[in-house]
């Protein structure tokens, strides 16, 4: 295999047409799928906890879990208390945009302004 340095011009504009056909692929494919065919109502219902279910896996490990792998359980009020709030509007909302956008005002807040 190639290193990045020693590839030509050439190869990085396929490497960038591969990624991009790979980043495209998952996000068109289920849409093609899903423009003929009646999407069931228990599908609906089910995707409305995405939001939570990937606010849960993308969150739990930053907050509970050092670098190291063990369970922090002290030093890390202020991103508990973002967690819990985020938690919340997520579940309330099901909006990854706000529950994003309300996690992060709330770490600068309570971890980088109020030094919990």
């Amino acid at each position: 295999m190639q290193s990045v340095s020693s590839m030509t011009s050439m190869d990085h504009f396929w490497l960038i047409i591969f990624c991009a056909i790979v980043a495209f692929l998952p996000r068109f494919l289920p849409l093609l799928f899903f423009t003929k065919r009646q999407i069931p109502e228990w599908f609906n219902e089910w995707m409305r906890f995405v939001p939570v279910s990937l606010f849960t896996a993308l969150v739990v490990k930053s907050v509970f879990v050092d670098s190291k792998y063990n369970i922090m359980t002290s030093g890390n009020l202020g991103l508990i208390i973002s967690a819990i709030l985020v938690g919340f509007v997520a579940y309330r909302t099901r909006s990854m945009t706000l529950s994003v956008v309300i996690g992060l005002g709330a770490v600068m807040i309570f971890v980088l302004v109020l030094h919990i």
